[in-house]
């Protein structure tokens, strides 16, 4: 396996055509700003031409609310560049209709990409007018448990108005796109961690709908949330993202699961939205952290996705959140140097998203995370 990354802010677009012409990849992962990846903007014409002067076979990416690479960058775009010598790929797109056909755009996208030798896929879908969970339950429905699935829901910087995929020439605002790896010669390891310690009392969800938390221990939701806020409260929904949610386990009350990060608040309903589902009957509490707490969930994550490789080998793929890139500010960078710290200097590209796609350590099942650091490495044998 060959592979490059390269990062860059749009302008000096011409350098990166030069450095990568005809490395012919058979794929390139590509992320950037919402305004460039858009199919009306004048730099989508220019950014296709990667595909033309490289030589790619398929050029696949999303936009972000950031991108990562050797550091963290805004409005400039971070590529991936992978050229196989013993595994076949295949790409896929699935058109999510509304956020009620979530689950089913999921499956057949998964539909679409199933084979006995695949060994993993890696999947970007938009990042608004969609159910997440919805999309991993429908995939994991189909996939078998041993394939590696990971990825991540577009950006659009902290506007949560307008995000956008693209597979090849093309560019979309409501699609799920997906690379597959077939074959026993790569080797794929996923891995998420966050950082985030719970605090507070432990409250049982009484009312929930999908997404939507109406009450938790029979009371209202967001009357509950505003009284730990405290002054925060005044900034929701955008405070909420500092204080996110963490599914609890009732046989470990101390380990914190799943992290929920809350996108939306509905005054009428005395409600909270969340960027994933929440169960009725589960146990949840406010977790928060700080940027050393971040950045050693980012270390762990990139180390559980080496696994028993060697550090200096390989390719990755970063998927953080941007409720991290909030809360560590100009700190930021330090999350991405404990990655660093681990797979030593390696071709890494990334973005920061509104939902990352990885298997969870506690379950063993792909789910929807927020407020991860996700990554998922690449080797050949």
């Amino acid at each position: 396996m060959k592979s490059f990354s390269y990062q860059t802010p749009m302008v000096p677009l011409a350098e990166m055509l030069d450095k990568i012409s005809g490395t012919k990849p058979d794929v390139i992962f590509l992320f950037g700003n919402e305004s460039a990846l858009s199919s009306d903007g004048a730099q989508w014409d220019a950014l296709k031409k990667i595909r033309e002067k490289s030589g790619c076979k398929h050029l696949i990416g999303c936009s972000t609310a950031g991108e990562i690479g050797r550091h963290v960058s805004d409005d400039g775009i971070s590529a991936l560049g992978l050229h196989f010598d013993n595994t076949e790929i295949k790409v896929a797109h699935t058109k999510v209709d509304s956020i009620g056909s979530s689950y089913e755009s999921g499956r057949q996208l998964a539909l679409s990409l199933l084979s006995d030798d695949l060994a993993g896929i890696f999947l970007l879908g938009p990042g608004v007018n969609i159910n997440g969970s919805k999309v991993v339950k429908g995939i994991r429905d189909i996939i078998p448990a041993h394939v590696a699935v990971s990825g991540g829901l577009a950006g659009d910087g902290t506007s949560f108005e307008k995000t956008n995929t693209f597979l090849d020439d093309d560019v979309y605002d409501s699609e799920l796109v997906a690379v597959g790896f077939y074959g026993d010669k790569i080797k794929i390891t996923t891995a998420a961690a966050g950082g985030w310690k719970p605090f507070g009392p432990h409250r049982r969800v009484t009312k929930s709908e999908g997404s939507m938390l109406f009450t938790l221990d029979g009371r209202p939701a967001l009357e509950l949330y505003r009284e730990y806020l405290g002054d925060k409260a005044a900034n929701l929904p955008s405070s909420g993202l500092l204080y996110p949610f963490s599914i609890i386990s009732d046989a470990d009350q101390e380990t914190t699961g799943l992290i929920r990060t809350i996108l939306n608040i509905d005054n009428d309903k005395n409600s909270l939205l969340f960027a994933g589902d929440i169960a009725e009957g589960e146990l949840v509490t406010l977790a928060h952290a700080n940027t050393e707490g971040l950045a050693e969930g980012a270390g762990r994550a990139a180390a559980d996705a080496l696994g028993d490789a060697e550090s200096g080998s390989g390719a990755a793929l970063c998927v953080s959140c941007v409720g991290r890139k909030i809360l560590m500010g100009q700190d930021t960078e330090e999350e991405l140097e404990s990655v660093q710290d681990v797979f030593g200097n390696i071709p890494v590209a990334g973005f920061y998203s509104y939902g990352e796609i990885c298997q969870f350590e506690k379950s063993g099942k792909i789910e929807l995370h927020n407020q991860t650091m996700t990554i998922t490495h690449f080797a050949e044998m």
